[in-house]
C-alpha cells in the first residue's frame, strides 16, 4: 500500500509532493506544511519523507518506507515537542543531524512537528541551516498557519509552502471503517463529531471515555444558569483536563524515570557497580521535562474542550442567522442544543460568546492560571434570565 494513502482527502497536495519526488533536480531543501488541526500536516510530511527515501517513490512496502513510517530510519530525524516549546538546545541538535551526509537513504531528512512551538532562539538556529543547507538535506516543518506568530517570516520566505485543508467527513469515516474496522455508523458519527479531524475521530470511535468527556463539555452551555453553575462548570472543565493529563503522564513518567535510573546505576548493587556521577542532575532535568510535558498535555486537553464549546456557539450563530437555509454544523449530533442556544441568546449573543472562548484560549497561551481563565469564561457564557 502506497505511503500516499495515509494523506486523506488531499489529492492536490499528494500530486505536488509526488512531482517533487519524481524530479530530484527540482527538489526544494525546505518545506513548510500548514493546515488546521486534524488536516494531517505531519502525516503528509512523514509520507513525503518516506517517498524521498524510497527508490520507487513511496510504495509503502520497502525497507525504506517501513522504517521511515516506524520512526527508525537512520536518515530521518523527527522532532515531536513533548513540552511547551522546542528550545535552542533541541534546535542545535537538529542542525547537527541535518549537517550529516545520508548513511542509508538518498536524503538526510529532518521533520519538525509543531514547528510553531520553536522559541525565537531555536528558530534562529534552524534559519541559519535553512539559509545554507547541505546539498542532500531536506527540512520538513509543520505549523498551523503562515501567521508570523506560528512561523517567522524569515523562515517562511525560505520554504516551499504546502497548504492542507480539513479532510471531508466522508473520507475520514471511510478510513475509520477500512483501516480500523470501526462500525460504519459509529465511524460516521465520530467523523462528524470530530469535524474531519482524523486523530480525534479515531479516538472518539475507540474510547467511550472520550465520548463521555465530549458530552460533558457540550452540556456546559445550557447549564450556565447561575453564578454557582458557572463556577462549578469551570472547576469541572479544569479538573477533567488535569485528570486526563495525569493519566497520560503517570504511565510515561514512571517508565522514563526507571529507564534513566537503570542507565545511571541507581540502586544497583554488587562488586564493580557504581552509580554514574551527576545522576541527581540528570534526574532533575528529566523531572523538569516531565512537568513541562504534563503542563502541555493539560493545556491541550483544555484547549480541545474550548474548541468544542466554540463550535457549539458557532452552530447557534449560524442557526440564528440561517433563515430558511440548512447550515452545516460543527456538532450535528447536538443540533437541538444549538437551536435552544440560538433561541435564548440570538446571533449577537452567540458571537459574543465565541469571542469570549477565543479570549480564554489567548489567556491560557499567555500563562494565565487555567482556573482563573476558565472561571472568567464561564461567567461570560452565562445564559440570560429566562
Amino acid at each position: 500500500m502506497s505511503v500516499w494513502t495515509q494523506v486523506i482527502g488531499q489529492p492536490a497536495v499528494v500530486a505536488e509532493l509526488q512531482a517533487a519526488v519524481a524530479d530530484p533536480t527540482a527538489m526544494t531543501h525546505a518545506w513548510l506544511f500548514t493546515g488546521p488541526p486534524g488536516s494531517g500536516r505531519s502525516v503528509a510530511a512523514r509520507a513525503f519523507a518516506a517517498a524521498l527515501q524510497c527508490p520507487d517513490g513511496g510504495d509503502g512496502t520497502c525497507h525504506q518506507c517501513r522504517t521511515v513510517l516506524a520512526g527508525s530510519h537512520a536518515d530521518v530525524a523527527t522532532v515531536v515537542p513533548e513540552g511547551l516549546s522546542i528550545g535552542v538546545t533541541e534546535a542545535r541538535e537538529l542542525v547537527r543531524l541535518a549537517g550529516r551526509a545520508p548513511s542509508q537513504g538518498r536524503w538526510q531528512v529532518v521533520v519538525v512537528e509543531d514547528a510553531d512551538r520553536m522559541t525565537e532562539q531555536a528558530s534562529n538556529a534552524v534559519l541559519k541551516m535553512i539559509e545554507e543547507p547541505p546539498p542532500r538535506t531536506v527540512f520538513l516543518l509543520c505549523a498551523p498557519s503562515l501567521h508570523p506568530d506560528d512561523v517567522p517570516v524569515t523562515i517562511r520566505s525560505r520554504c516551499r509552502v504546502v497548504g492542507l485543508r480539513t479532510p471531508p467527513v466522508d473520507a475520514v469515516a471511510d478510513v475509520l471503517v477500512r483501516r480500523d474496522g470501526i462500525d460504519p455508523a459509529l465511524a460516521a458519527w465520530a467523523a462528524g463529531a470530530a469535524g474531519g479531524h482524523v486523530g480525534r475521530a479515531r479516538h472518539l470511535a475507540r474510547d467511550e471515555g472520550a465520548r463521555l468527556a465530549r458530552k460533558a463539555v457540550l452540556d456546559v452551555p445550557l447549564s450556565l444558569v447561575s453564578l454557582a453553575a458557572c463556577l462549578n462548570a469551570a472547576d469541572d472543565l479544569v479538573s477533567s483536563a488535569k485528570e486526563e493529563s495525569d493519566r497520560t503522564t503517570a504511565v510515561l513518567d514512571g517508565a522514563e524515570t526507571e529507564a534513566v535510573k537503570t542507565s545511571l546505576g541507581v540502586g544497583a548493587r554488587g562488586p564493580g557497580v557504581a552509580a554514574s556521577r551527576g545522576g541527581a542532575g540528570v534526574l532533575k532535568d528529566l523531572e523538569k521535562r516531565q512537568k513541562s510535558r504534563a503542563t502541555r498535555l493539560g493545556r491541550d486537553s483544555l484547549d480541545r474542550a474550548l474548541v468544542d464549546l466554540a463550535g457549539l456557539y458557532r452552530d447557534a450563530l449560524v442557526l440564528a442567522a440561517a433563515g430558511e437555509q440548512t447550515p452545516v454544523l460543527s456538532h450535528p449530533d447536538r443540533r437541538q442544543d444549538a437551536e435552544e442556544l440560538a433561541r435564548r441568546i440570538g446571533a449577537e449573543g452567540a458571537l459574543r460568546r465565541i469571542d469570549a472562548v477565543l479570549a480564554c484560549r489567548t489567556a491560557l497561551e499567555q500563562n494565565v492560571k487555567p482556573q482563573i481563565a476558565v472561571e472568567a469564561l464561564t461567567v461570560a457564557l452565562r445564559l440570560p434570565a429566562a
